[in-house]
């Protein structure tokens, strides 16, 4: 697809549902007893995976659109598929229901893309193996395919060298299904979303700190999920508002979860003319609307702490770096290397390409916002977050950017360009 500089941007949107949490809604509820109804469901490509992958084990799925109705067997009720499961480009997908097949009583092998075959995946065999697991990497590479047969699993302590919410994730549902306690310990606090949920269908699960605790589960039951929209794809029309002069939108019932609303401070600290409105937590997840108007930004060192809660927020906060005045320094971000592409080189590449002043570090870069971009032609990698980001630079650079792959965002936004579209002015 192909792009120009636009004018200011004004109006309303509202973004698709949080993926990480439709991707475990119909995960848990297909484990749970009774029927789990789920509004707001993300009709992403990843999130469809995990539906086909539950369809095939047995579970009845109505997909009504806006509302997927999950209809739960137990426990113990997922039946072995025929044929492999195909996880398509969802990494979610694949890492966490790794947990809840090592604990079933049947062998089921797992695969994905060409994408998801790079993945690392030794992050979670090693874990599950600890406590029992009869998990394999097929071509004894560290990736998928990976072969899983169902065992009795044993909780451990686990101390993670990443902050994941999959990895994390991935032990806790085995925990699940475990005998004994399941304790994770993270370097830095990662999205919690599972342990959110998993409380609410009646999992004894709880936090200390940077450790979740689980315990054993005789049952889960269905629950009503109110799917709030995703803070992640919130952050490409927080950008576009706050860059393009003369913008203001109203991003409609975002999810402001404190374990992923790093994209919010680091607005804040560059400056982002940004207001909370209708603040509240009814369904669970804390949700609010996003005011933001074009704003004068500045350079700030991005590290730490803050990293788990904003990873999928890089891309675009690199490239408004790129517009901000003074240098930026994005560190501690090493895990960008094995997203759905390597998003530092990505980045690094395009950003180069538009005329950016980017430097790539061992684990993020440096930018040195306040240089002119031209358009460029923009390999997305197939990176539905890469399309996205360009989509947003374009609106800010001379002449015209095209971005190969773009059809790509429908794995996490569909439709990202129309909305983008209906909001220039």
């Amino acid at each position: 697809m192909k792009f120009s500089k636009c004018g200011p941007l004004r109006g309303e949107v509202t973004v698709p549902g949080d993926k990480s949490v439709s991707h475990r809604s119909v995960m848990f509820g297909s484990i749970a007893k009774g029927t789990t109804e789920i509004h707001n469901f993300l009709q992403g490509a990843d999130c469809l995976s995990t539906i086909s992958c539950f369809r095939k084990m047995g579970i009845a799925i109505d997909n009504k659109g806006d509302t997927v109705l999950v209809h739960g067997r137990g426990m113990h009720g997922l039946r072995k598929p025929e044929g492999i499961l195909d996880c398509g480009n969802s990494g979610t997908t694949t890492r966490l229901i790794s947990g809840i097949l090592a604990a079933q009583d049947f062998t089921v092998t797992l695969t994905g893309d060409a994408s998801i075959q790079k993945r690392p995946m030794k992050r979670i065999v090693d874990p599950l193996s600890r406590m029992g697991a009869k998990i394999r990497s097929i071509q004894d590479n560290g990736c998928a395919p990976l072969e899983i047969t169902g065992s009795p699993l044993q909780g451990i302590r686990y101390l993670s060298p990443v902050a994941s919410a999959q990895v994390k994730s991935a032990i806790l549902l085995a925990g699940l299904f475990a005998e004994g306690e399941t304790r994770v310990t993270e370097p830095e606090l990662s999205r919690n979303h599972t342990e959110l949920m998993l409380s609410r269908f009646g999992a004894d699960v709880h936090t200390e700190n940077t450790t979740a605790v689980i315990r054993p589960a005789p049952e889960l039951y269905g629950q009503k999920i109110l799917v709030p929209g995703d803070i992640s794809s919130a952050a490409f029309f927080l950008a576009a508002g706050l860059l393009v002069p003369g913008s203001e939108i109203l991003i409609r019932n975002v999810g402001i979860n404190p374990t992923r609303d790093g994209i919010l401070r680091v607005c804040r600290k560059m400056g982002a003319d940004l207001t909370l409105l209708g603040v509240n937590q009814d369904a669970g997840e804390p949700v609010a609307d996003l005011l933001v108007k074009s704003s004068h930004l500045h350079g700030i060192t991005i590290g730490g702490a803050i990293i788990p809660t904003l990873i999928d927020e890089l891309p675009i906060i690199a490239a408004m770096a790129c517009f901000a005045e003074g240098e930026t320094i994005i560190r501690d971000a090493a895990e960008l290397k094995v997203k759905e592409s390597n998003r530092i080189d990505v980045m690094v590449r395009n950003l180069s390409a538009m005329g950016a002043d980017v430097e790539e570090t061992a684990d993020g870069m440096i930018i040195r916002g306040g240089r002119p971009l031209s358009g460029a032609v923009i390999d997305s990698r197939l990176d539905h977050r890469i399309a996205m980001t360009f989509a947003v630079a374009a609106c800010l650079a001379e002449g015209e950017t095209e971005i190969l792959g773009a059809e790509c965002v429908n794995i996490s936004y569909p439709g990202f360009y129309q909305d983008l579209e209906r909001l220039v002015q």
